[in-house]
């Protein structure tokens, strides 16, 4: 079998099949999934080469019209899914593992104060839920599930799930069993 891009790597998360770049064009119909594929087309240039510049121009565009604000300088692990259209925003110093599933109204963000000033990194097989907050330099492990309405500014262990606001942290084997699917 010959080797898999990054972008089918990605669109396999949400189907489970491994998909022809005709069939990855013509899922783009889904706001998600398209804004994911342009994504990774302006990773996969130089910021000040010709296709780079076209391809961040045509994200740009698409960051206003979906309400996605991810960019290129954001490193992602593949697998990456975008759960839902819906406003998404991630700073680009965040560093985010391979098959991790983000929900819509998720800001991952900065601190620019206090004792966790800067970027949070997320691990590997982390689940996001509908608009949570993480917020500072933290390091959230690998399988974690992040309920929906959580604002997270502490560090989380692997094999962990983080309910409430203020955060609670739970320990669990098997996090995101049944929340991730067809990882790479």
């Amino acid at each position: 079998m010959s080797e898999k891009t990054i972008i089918q790597k990605d669109f396999y998360r949400e189907s489970g099949k491994w998909l022809s770049t005709g069939e990855i064009w013509a899922k783009c119909i889904n706001p998600n999934l398209h804004y994911v594929y342009l994504l990774r087309k302006c990773q996969q240039h130089s910021k000040k080469s010709v296709f780079g510049i076209f391809w961040r121009f045509v994200l740009r565009h698409h960051q206003i019209k979906y309400g996605f604000q991810i960019y290129p300088e954001t490193q992602i692990g593949e697998g990456f899914y975008l759960g839902h259209w819906g406003t998404v925003v991630i700073n680009p110093k965040v560093k985010i593992g391979k098959n991790c599933n983000i929900m819509q109204g998720v800001t991952i963000a900065q601190a620019n104060r206090g004792k966790h000033e800067g970027v949070p990194e997320i691990g590997n097989e982390v689940w996001i839920g509908t608009n949570a907050v993480i917020v500072g330099k933290i390091k959230v492990g690998n399988n974690v599930l992040i309920a929906p309405n959580v604002y997270l500014n502490t560090d989380v262990p692997d094999n962990s799930v983080v309910v409430g606001n203020p955060a609670q942290i739970i320990s669990k084997l098997n996090a995101t069993e049944d929340y991730i699917n067809y990882k790479v």
